[in-house]
């Protein structure tokens, strides 16, 4: 099968995570969505995106398509539903195109419909994200871990439930609580815990990722490959290589890649009126409600906060903003904000990239020339 991962309306309100990635691209639980496909299908994907992310992720095209709406999250009965798709077949869920087999290039509703009846986890709005990744950890352990042993744990550990916890090869974890009473507790290779952290499951420490001395980590969080969490965080997602190093609290969030918390940066996630959250949506414009009562940060890409940042509650950060004047930032950042500030300068572009350039090279990880295209792309949206 020729599986192509294809970007619906969903992708707009999405943002200001997908201003730099396809859906795909995402990641909820222990995997991105791409990542999670190809396990199940045994087969690699490509994307079909906005144009100006094609050159990153191209589309790859053959005689025969299976196009697949990532955002609708997998379960037993539609993946097998996928794979026994036949050719000018989809597969709808409330009306929206979930997945087709086709000739075409482009994905669309065909006259053979099969409309799957049953409960799904469907990702349409950013907190989506960390309100299903309890779920998601717990689907990914599974997928993950099945047929497979677990490295030992170590004595010097405190442990309840280890039938729950999978350590991969490489891992390091000692002097810890491991908790996995209520979800499973997954370590990805070369991951380490340090000592003296608390951990309550269900959790996703992806690989190269570190939890420092003494954290407190909650159930529902995901800490994406190569990042580095310490202080108190609860259900929250941080992508990939973005770093909250030092205490403060972070909670009901979604971070999203090359993004730096400084010391003591917290995230309210709850209104002092306990009334319900607004989040800006920017597709609609303006703030819309979110249905939720707990609701704190939305980074999007190559974001950072100074020491001692306090966002209120449902704030949305958008791409290469640098926020480090006093006072709460306001709950919408621009891209490539200078300070933070609703009236705060433009973080340069030429400077911007320096700034990702340096946080890349110390991991080893180039800015590539696609990516600078794509970061320009998002700094002339905001700048025009």
């Amino acid at each position: 099968m020729n599986i192509i991962l294809f970007d619906g309306e969903e992708w707009e309100n999405l943002l200001p995570l997908t201003f730099t990635k396809p859906i795909a691209s995402l990641r909820m639980g222990a995997l991105s969505f791409a990542e999670r496909w190809e396990k199940l299908l045994d087969s690699k994907v490509s994307h079909h995106t906005k144009p100006y992310l094609q050159e990153k992720y191209p589309i790859q095209l053959q005689t025969e398509n299976l196009f697949i709406n990532p955002s609708f999250f997998p379960t037993v009965e539609l993946v097998d539903k996928i794979k026994n798709l036949d050719l000018n077949q989809s597969i709808i869920h409330k009306n929206n195109l979930v997945a087709v087999k086709t000739t075409n290039e482009i994905p669309t509703i065909s006259l053979n419909v099969t409309e799957l009846n049953e409960n799904i986890i469907h990702i349409q709005n950013s907190w989506d994200l960390f309100t299903y990744n309890f779920q998601a950890i717990e689907f990914d352990f599974d997928l993950l871990t099945k047929g497979r042993k677990s490295q030992p744990i170590s004595e010097t550990n405190r442990v309840l439930h280890p039938e729950k916890i999978f350590i991969e090869e490489g891992a390091k974890v000692e002097f810890s609580i491991l908790n996995a009473t209520e979800g499973s507790i997954y370590i990805g290779k070369d991951a380490e815990i340090m000592e003296g952290s608390m951990i309550r499951g269900g959790l996703a420490l992806c690989e190269h990722a570190k939890i420092n001395m003494g954290s407190k980590i909650y159930s529902g969080c995901t800490i994406g490959p190569y990042c580095k969490v310490g202080g108190e965080v609860n259900n929250a997602i941080l992508t990939a290589y973005s770093n909250k190093g030092h205490d403060g609290f972070l909670g009901n969030s979604v971070i999203g890649e090359w993004c730096n918390l400084g010391a003591d940066t917290n995230t309210s996630n709850l209104k002092n009126n306990y009334a319900e959250v607004k989040l800006w949506n920017y597709k609609q414009n303006r703030f819309i409600k979110t249905g939720l009562q707990f609701c704190g940060l939305i980074m999007g890409d190559y974001s950072k906060s100074a020491i001692n940042t306090q966002f209120n509650t449902g704030t949305v950060v958008g791409v290469a903003a640098n926020i480090f004047q006093s006072g709460f930032p306001p709950n919408l950042v621009k891209h490539y904000s200078w300070g933070g500030k609703s009236d705060s300068p433009v973080f340069i572009f030429e400077r911007a990239c320096e700034a990702a350039e340096k946080m890349m090279e110390r991991r080893k990880v180039e800015l590539s020339s696609i990516d600078k295209k794509i970061l320009e792309h998002i700094f002339k949206l905001n700048n025009n």
